[in-house]
């Protein structure tokens, strides 16, 4: 290194030794938490919900659940840091989790994409932070926050409904999530189907996210690759199936590929039928989409998706049900599970 840059540096570095310690923000803030499949998210939220400073790390589910407490305090510590706010502002987390959850221990019972199970993270967070913390799964925590701050405010009942590795669903009803006593529920792509696929654990039977989810279109947009049928598709990606994304499926949508339109049709038929299914049932006065290949499309998505609606479900209960495309975009979780956390008090 050249004598003067040098100088320039040791100089830098002595300015930034020697200049004031800006002081820490004494203020209320919340810590909301994303535990997702690929990254963790930590947000530090001040009381009017606005993102301070935000902190990933990669999950890695198959290091394990020891090496995965130890990232999830590592990031909300590091956006704290970032956020430049006094830790003793904290009031409180709130965490969404993939799968099955039991909100009122605060256990992760189960989460298939990272092979991680009965992990006590209210234990892990009220233990280190001794501050009041709230667990949901992601898409619960998601659609409440959609309720509460962006596209389903003001809406009686909501359902958010987020197709992507799997299709993940909650429902929000007059304020409240609907949850089982002990256990998260409205896991609407856990449904079976009479059909066949070839990765089915039950004969004869289909999940119905093994017929709408992202994962779903591209796979079979991969099997489309190889017969030629998608050979712009296949020119981009090679026919692989972690690089078959949203944005990749949605542009040959776009383009009018015959197999593209066929595929991505059938799979918006098949979550009409869910949808209807719900509708039917609890009947909703909104429903609100999200997921990257949603974002993508998201006038098509919403009109198919509300014909199919239509098709399968009651009259009666469709009409005037609004339908819209989620707001919050990837702080949905963070912001859902603090607002949710602040509603309990």
């Amino acid at each position: 290194m050249p004598k003067t840059k040098l100088k320039t540096k040791v100089k830098a570095v002595q300015a930034a030794k020697s200049a004031p310690v800006a002081a820490l923000k004494a203020i209320p803030f919340w810590i909301g938490f994303d535990l997702g499949g690929t990254k963790m998210l930590a947000c530090v939220l001040d009381k009017d919900y606005k993102v301070l400073a935000t902190a990933r790390k990669s999950t890695n589910g198959s290091d394990g659940q020891l090496k995965g407490k130890k990232k999830i305090l590592a990031a909300i510590n590091e956006a704290i840091i970032l956020a430049g706010v006094d830790p003793k502002g904290l009031q409180g987390i709130g965490i969404g989790c993939p799968g099955l959850v039991n909100p009122e221990k605060g256990i992760l019972i189960n989460a298939p994409n990272l092979g991680w199970n009965n992990l006590g993270l209210t234990t892990l967070l009220r233990g280190t932070y001794k501050k009041p913390v709230a667990v949901l799964n992601d898409v619960d925590a998601g659609t409440f926050g959609e309720y509460k701050l962006g596209a389903g405010k003001g809406s009686r009942s909501l359902l958010g409904v987020f197709p992507g590795t799997g299709v993940g669903t909650g429902f929000v009803y007059d304020g409240k999530l609907v949850m089982g006593r002990g256990v998260s529920a409205m896991e609407l792509g856990m449904i079976y189907l009479p059909g066949t696929h070839l990765g089915s654990p039950e004969p004869g039977t289909v999940l119905l996210e093994d017929l709408t989810s992202r994962l779903a279109l591209a796979s079979q947009a991969g099997v489309a690759c190889y017969r030629g049928q998608l050979p712009e598709l296949d020119r981009k990606t090679s026919g692989n199936l972690r690089d078959i994304r949203s944005k990749a499926l949605a542009a040959t949508v776009t383009k009018g590929d015959e197999a593209a339109l066929v595929m991505f049709r059938n799979s918006v038929r098949y979550l009409g039928m869910g949808v209807a299914a719900v509708v039917n049932l609890l009947a909703p006065d909104h429903i609100t989409l999200g997921g990257g290949l949603v974002e993508e499309l998201p006038t098509l998505y919403i009109n198919m998706l509300k014909e199919e609606v239509a098709r399968f479900a009651l009259p009666g209960l469709t009409k005037g049900v609004k339908y819209s495309i989620a707001k919050l975009g990837g702080n949905a979780v963070a912001i859902g599970s603090v607002a949710w956390l602040r509603e309990q008090k």
